[in-house]
């Protein structure tokens, strides 16, 4: 048996944006708020570098955190983290196993961009 094959009947559906009554108008992208946020996000990229920096460079500092956080001394060891002159919201956090680090920051009172390191020390 043969089976003929003519183009006009096997022509991709066509889709326009009139003929169906259920489609969804999207509306007209602003870039502006992601232009925003990957600049703050930035910002919070440059604060995490200046608190790894520290911590891959400087075993002293290491130790002195690791006790303040073995002694649970929650002030001691978010000023430590803030002594290194970041200028981001940093939401610390740490258990015997590490230490977690959430940069935070907002555009225009948006809660727009978060940056979160863990490290481990044991």
């Amino acid at each position: 048996m043969y089976y003929f094959y003519h183009p006009s009947y096997y022509h991709p559906p066509v889709y326009h944006p009139g003929y169906y009554p259920n489609y969804r108008q999207m509306p007209p992208v602003d870039p502006n708020l992601l232009y925003q946020s990957a600049n703050e996000t930035k910002k919070l990229m440059e604060d995490a570098s200046t608190v790894l920096d520290k911590l891959a460079d400087s075993k002293e500092f290491d130790t002195e955190l690791m006790y303040a956080a073995q002694a649970s001394d929650y002030e001691e060891v978010e000023r430590l983290i803030h002594s290194l002159g970041i200028t981001s919201n940093v939401n610390v956090q740490f258990n015997p196993d590490g230490l977690r680090l959430e940069f935070q920051s907002q555009v225009t009172s948006l809660d727009c961009c978060h940056l979160t390191i863990t490290l481990r020390w044991r």
